[in-house]
């Protein structure tokens, strides 16, 4: 099939016109990304240079698993927070759920994969609880997941015992958080997802092109595929050195729980992007009377919401049971919710619903984990470190509010 060279033309962008119309979103208050970007960028230079031990395979292998938990709260925030919502029980429903996969394994004898399912399925059943209470009553979220909040965690204490811990006894729930996978798998790994990625996005430009639609800059494309790659196999390389003590221990390669984060960064990202539901996720939660007029079942859209918030806090509640190796009564508790909500909100999820990504819950999370680690490598208190990360996520509410008014005044 033969292309019209003159419309392609027509369509073609220039390095000019991308870089105008990308300083043009910003100055109508779509920044996206950018600030958590530009944070992971200084943060990193910053703490690279005043600590020998940050960029050491052993503390990014560490700082990868540490923060595991947290994202995958995030992640699911993302999908309440775009509707304009909040829930403030997701950090003890992963408690609960992972409090139900160890009790199912330990004391019912239920093989990991289906006491895993389980304790998910319970997880989407309390957000279908939550998510009913606000589409159909019309309770403000706020309230009704500060109550579960309070219900989880006092069936959290049930559950464990006051002062109570429950030991995980199960190798591949444990294997997620404290295993890696070898060099070789590491390798293969990251060449498989990177080449993927490349590929779908490289057939993905040229189909747009052959239907001479509008489509992104090749150098632009080119430009970020690269840095891609050199983060990717960059990072590939780090995680495999030697970060044990050999002979007697040798520790090398990606940590099992990377995959894990990656697929559910995918997964969810393609509902988002490439489903309906995604699609009237945004639309409700951008204006919700006029997705209603249009036909949307906003009830359901708000519901599903939640249901898929409290089951990746299921996932989560798997992640904690598997880096302790048990599960407590403040398991999810403590600062869990907060550093969720401000990964989400730093990596650029909007606080006013219509507008956020999955990857900024990566990044946001990310974000958070370093101004942890980091500051604690180089001594500072929790109180220090407390206030430096309230002051980024209040720096990044303010920077939403500020660029949404700006985007109200544009139109």
């Amino acid at each position: 099939m033969s292309v019209n060279t003159d419309n392609l033309a027509n369509q073609e962008v220039t390095l000019k016109t991308v870089v105008s119309d990308y300083f043009a979103k910003i100055k109508a208050g779509d920044i996206g990304a950018l600030p958590a970007l530009l944070g992971l960028i200084a943060l990193g230079a910053v703490f690279t240079f005043s600590s020998q031990f940050f960029l050491t395979a052993r503390n990014m292998a560490n700082l990868l698993t540490q923060a595991a938990p947290v994202i995958v709260i995030a992640m699911g925030l993302v999908f309440v927070l775009l509707l304009g919502e909040i829930d403030l029980s997701a950090g003890f429903a992963s408690g609960v759920c992972g409090a139900t996969l160890v009790l199912l394994i330990n004391d019912h004898h239920f093989p990991w994969f289906i006491a895993l399912f389980i304790s998910i399925v319970v997880g989407v059943g309390l957000g279908w609880l939550m998510g009913m209470l606000v589409a159909r009553l019309r309770i403000p979220s706020f309230v009704v997941t500060l109550s579960a909040f309070l219900a989880f965690q006092g069936i959290l204490l049930l559950m464990a015992g006051e002062g109570g811990t429950i030991s995980l006894q199960d190798r591949f729930i444990i294997a997620v958080e404290n295993n890696n996978l070898t060099p070789l798998q590491s390798w293969l790994f990251a060449i498989v997802s990177i080449g993927l990625y490349v590929g779908l996005g490289l057939n993905r430009l040229l189909h747009r092109r052959r239907k001479n639609l509008k489509s992104e800059l090749f150098k632009i494309w080119l430009a970020k595929n690269v840095l891609l790659v050199v983060l990717g196999l960059g990072s590939t390389y780090v995680l495999n050195q030697q970060r044990g003590n050999p002979p007697n221990s040798s520790i090398k390669g990606m940590p099992i729980v990377v995959p894990v984060l990656l697929a559910i960064l995918v997964a969810g990202t393609f509902v988002l992007n490439r489903t309906v539901f995604g699609r009237h996720l945004y639309a409700v939660g951008g204006n919700a009377e006029a997705a209603r007029r249009s036909g949307i079942n906003v009830r359901r859209v708000r519901t599903i919401a939640f249901m898929i918030c409290s089951g990746l806090a299921g996932v989560a509640g798997m992640l904690f049971a598997s880096i302790s190796n048990s599960i407590s009564p403040t398991t999810g508790g403590g600062t869990t919710l907060l550093y969720a909500v401000g990964a989400a909100v730093i990596g650029g999820t909007s606080l006013f619903g219509g507008k956020g990504k999955l990857r900024d819950a990566v990044l946001g999370g990310l974000v958070v984990a370093i101004i942890n680690n980091g500051m604690g490598l180089l001594g500072f208190s929790s109180g220090t470190q407390y206030l430096v990360t309230g002051g980024v996520l209040l720096i990044s509410a303010s920077v939403d509010a500020i660029s949404r008014k700006g985007a109200n005044v544009a139109n």
